[in-house]
């Protein structure tokens, strides 16, 4: 199991993420505080065969536009770091 940990702070959101790949436990573990979102990024999540932990504060008062940026951000640093 390969498991890589990002933190992302930024004026408009706070992220705190735990991605394992090949790990026994599958699927989104938190919230966005977007339901879509979440149901979104559970399901990628359990069919891809990863493990998500995720702790995320965003600007949701403004848009959920901050958050779904930034956590797909967070996402891709954290496979391009897991995957080498």
């Amino acid at each position: 199991m390969v498991t890589v940990n990002m933190v992302r702070n930024t004026k408009e959101t706070h992220i705190d993420m735990s991605l394992s790949i090949r790990a026994k436990e599958k699927g989104l573990r938190g919230s966005t505080g977007i339901g879509f979102f979440d149901h979104m990024l559970n399901s990628f999540a359990s069919h891809g065969g990863f493990d998500l932990n995720l702790k995320c504060e965003g600007d949701l008062f403004v848009d959920g536009h901050h958050t779904v940026e930034d956590v797909g951000i967070c996402l891709g640093m954290a496979f391009a770091e897991a995957l080498g």
